[in-house]
């Protein structure tokens, strides 16, 4: 009847409690059933109390087994058919999806697939018709450079004697600057990108732009070099005609504006060398004329040709701009180069005027050589002493004349005499009284 009630002895919260240790439990079953004097412990009643509680546990499972069978099967057999029904309804959209997916991939994928190697090809050969043009131009414009650079030569090859056309140089160094700014494009998308890895470019960048490069170079930095525009000196014969002296300043202009489109650095440098050549050949000159005066007189005229020439050339300097395009020089000295060529000169010699560098500078040197020649003494001293005053005004009227500006140029105007002093005290004031 118990049973039938649902009631039992079995402590159930015993068991289910979370803390519960079967160790624990038969130990005190084994306590409770024994006396501690009891030698030996029996174990057989402890043993048929957990067996009765076992079967008495299997008969309630029985019990509600039975009596919940229907339920139970009802419940189970629901669940089966709302399982079945769900994994059906799950088949029917999976067999959607997947056709959907097939014709997807039919109509969709497969066709992009198809497009994006279309795709491929197209970008493929955009880059090869734009690197087939890029090298096309760059032999374009070096035949263009072959042909301005035998204008250069005088109608075919490098031979000086023919006629040339200096005015063909500039041409050439504008068409060398383009190529080279072609050249250096070589980003991604850029014009030049991949031109490097062309055999044809490198042949003609070693074969055509390299040569030209330093011919160029070469015949600008000599027309330099021999620019003379003065009628001073002894040995330069007749005066120059105006013909003679306009083709001199055309000459040297195309030269200086070559250089300054290949590099502005080396412009200047020319320009520094032509100062230096003049001023040691003037250095020399005069102290080998103050050791033998009979030739002092027309060494001073050589002088004062040279500086005419100095005083010629910053005149026409004056008046050249930098040509558009033209790279800019980066050092510090030269970033002020906005108006003409002259201006980066004299910022490099950190001077106002190219005369009064080449007195001041010929000076600095000369007085040196002055006091060594009278430490040595002999009759060159003696002869220096004695005509000090001779060579007083031939250095003064040396300084005056070769600073002004040689015929058909317009050059500076203005008094020198502050320049005749210096050039004056390097050498009367190491003479003594």
């Amino acid at each position: 009847m118990a049973e039938a009630d649902g009631q039992s002895y079995i402590d159930y919260d015993t068991f289910l409690d979370p803390d519960f240790s079967p160790t624990a439990f038969a130990n005190s079953l084994v306590i409770a059933t024994n006396n501690p004097s009891d030698t030996p412990t029996d174990l057989s009643t402890p043993l048929s109390r957990v067996l009765y509680d076992i079967q008495e546990i299997d008969t309630h499972i029985h019990t509600l087994s039975t009596n919940s069978a229907i339920p139970l099967l009802t419940h189970t057999r629901d669940q089966a058919d709302a399982g079945q029904f769900i994994l059906s309804e799950v088949e029917e959209q999976v067999a959607r999806l997947t056709d959907g997916y097939q014709r997807l991939q039919k109509e969709v994928i497969q066709r992009y697939e198809e497009a994006d190697q279309v795709r491929i090809a197209v970008e493929r050969l955009w880059d090869t018709v734009r690197i087939g043009r890029s090298v096309a131009r760059c032999l374009s414009l070096g035949r263009q450079l072959e042909t301005q650079m035998a204008e250069v030569a005088g109608n075919g090859g490098f031979d000086t004697k023919k006629k040339e056309d200096h005015r063909a140089m500039t041409r050439s160094s504008h068409t060398l600057l383009t190529i080279r700014h072609l050249l250096s494009q070589s980003g991604q998308g850029e014009e030049g990108e991949h031109l490097s890895k062309i055999n044809l470019i490198t042949y003609l960048q070693n074969s055509v732009l390299t040569p030209s490069e330093t011919s160029l170079r070469n015949r600008a930095q000599q027309m330099i070099r021999e620019f003379s525009m003065s009628s001073l000196a002894p040995s330069s014969g007749a005066p120059a005609t105006y013909a003679q002296s306009e083709e001199t300043k055309s000459r040297t202009t195309s030269a200086l504006l070559t250089l300054q489109i290949l590099n502005p650095r080396l412009l200047v440098a020319a320009l520094q060398a032509y100062l230096r050549t003049s001023l040691t050949s003037s250095l020399a000159s005069i102290t080998r004329a103050l050791g033998n005066l009979s030739t002092l007189e027309r060494t001073l005229l050589e002088v004062s040709a040279r500086c005419q020439n100095i005083v010629a050339l910053g005149s026409l300097l004056d008046t050249i701009k930098p040509p558009p395009g033209a790279p800019s020089a980066s050092s510090d000295e030269l970033e002020e180069q906005v108006g003409n060529l002259l201006e980066p000169l004299l910022a490099a010699l950190d001077t106002s005027s190219l005369p009064s560098f080449f007195w001041r500078s010929l000076a600095e040197g000369l007085a040196p050589r002055v006091r060594d020649l009278m430490s040595k003494g002999g009759v060159s001293a003696r002869a220096l002493k004695t005509q000090k005053e001779r060579v007083k005004n031939s250095i003064r009227e040396c300084v005056l004349r070769g600073s002004q500006s040689p015929d058909g140029i317009k050059g500076r105007a203005g008094a020198w005499e502050r320049e005749a002093a210096v050039m004056i005290g390097s050498v009367v004031g190491s003479l003594g009284k």
